[in-house]
């Protein structure tokens, strides 16, 4: 923190990230004082940056993959981000990712992580477990997603072919929760051939070049048959095109990433071929918790996802960064 001026990140205009002085810092009744000590840059950040995220709008604050110290006590903590009211049916019966009028702090709400200091309800903060770093709790919130959709999806993966579409951060993580929960055979692909090299290092039985005109029969040949659960970490037109094909007949296909645009869906193969379609939006507390228990366990090594780091002074190279295509993950840090 530099003396008493607390900065926030704010994007301004798409592709402009500013580094601004807050306004003073007032937290509300219920509420924590936080100071920043580590924000990983979301796909969804990267989204919204360049005005391409359908439910964040220009300007944000962004900031919500957390790591941070609560200022009245020490505690060392994430944010879950969810917003959510408490009493919508969605709420009262556990699904409460879904609320009908939640806010997600770092994407809908005024203030984000992306700050020296910020305040939060103190009901939204999960404190780190001593045996884990920064980097281990910085993928906390990310590892989350992918849980999520792997309870979705099974939760018993046990002896179920896997395929994995994007390499990036939550398709590399996806394919840690995926083998975690038993599957048996996990195929990957992905565009960049150092993502796919590096998929296979964490695990991926197979890899497979997303833009080949034989990606679908290849990744079949590979499982042996059609797959029993494919894994859209991209949710483009081609991805869906793709994630159907290889799950037919009887399979599921889960979309994990966020849409840019709509897409159109072959329905007349979904409804004879009985392919399930299914969205997976976020997590709740039970999926923190298990992805903080797989961290614990070393089910994935954060050096080998965190792959820059950079202070908060340098934000816009940050979110460059992110933007590249270059990396997995970008950290940004308070130092």
């Amino acid at each position: 923190m530099t003396g008493t001026v607390n900065r926030q990140a704010v994007v301004t205009a798409p592709g402009v990230v500013e580094l601004r002085r807050a306004a003073a810092l007032t937290p509300a009744r219920g509420e924590a004082v936080v100071r920043m000590r580590m924000v990983g840059i979301c796909g969804s950040d990267v989204h919204a940056v360049h005005g391409r995220h359908p439910f964040v709008s220009l300007p944000y604050s962004p900031g919500h993959e957390i790591v941070g110290v609560v200022e009245s006590d020490g505690r060392r903590v994430v944010v879950e981000p969810i917003m959510s009211c408490g009493h919508c049916k969605y709420c009262l019966d556990g699904r409460y990712n879904l609320c009908a009028t939640m806010a997600f702090f770092g994407c809908t709400t005024a203030f984000g992580g992306l700050a020296d200091r910020f305040a939060v309800p103190a009901d939204r903060l999960v404190p780190v477990p001593d045996e884990l770093s920064d980097l281990h709790a910085v993928l906390i919130e990310p590892l989350s997603t992918p849980v999520h959709a792997v309870r979705l999806a099974g939760p018993d993966l046990t002896g179920r072919t896997v395929a994995v579409l994007g390499a990036g951060t939550i398709g590399l993580l996806t394919l840690a929760a995926a083998r975690h929960a038993g599957a048996s055979r996990i195929a990957v692909s992905d565009l960049s051939p150092d993502k796919r090299e590096l998929a296979l290092e964490l695990g991926a039985d197979s890899v497979h070049d997303a833009a080949a005109p034989g990606l679908v029969r290849d990744i079949r040949d590979d499982l042996g048959t059609s797959a029993d659960v494919v894994f859209d970490c991209v949710a483009v037109q081609s991805t869906v095109d793709q994630a159907i094909a290889i799950a037919v007949k009887g399979g599921t296909v889960m979309i994990v990433g966020v849409p840019a645009a709509p897409v159109t869906v072959p329905l007349p193969q979904i409804q004879d071929l009985q392919v399930r379609l299914q969205g997976s939006a976020t997590y709740t507390r039970e999926d923190i918790d298990q992805a903080i228990a797989l961290l614990a366990a070393g089910a994935v090594d954060p050096a080998r996802i965190v792959t820059a780091r950079y202070p908060l002074d340098e934000i816009d190279e940050a979110f460059a960064a992110a933007s590249s295509g270059r990396h997995v993950k970008v950290v940004v840090t308070a130092g």
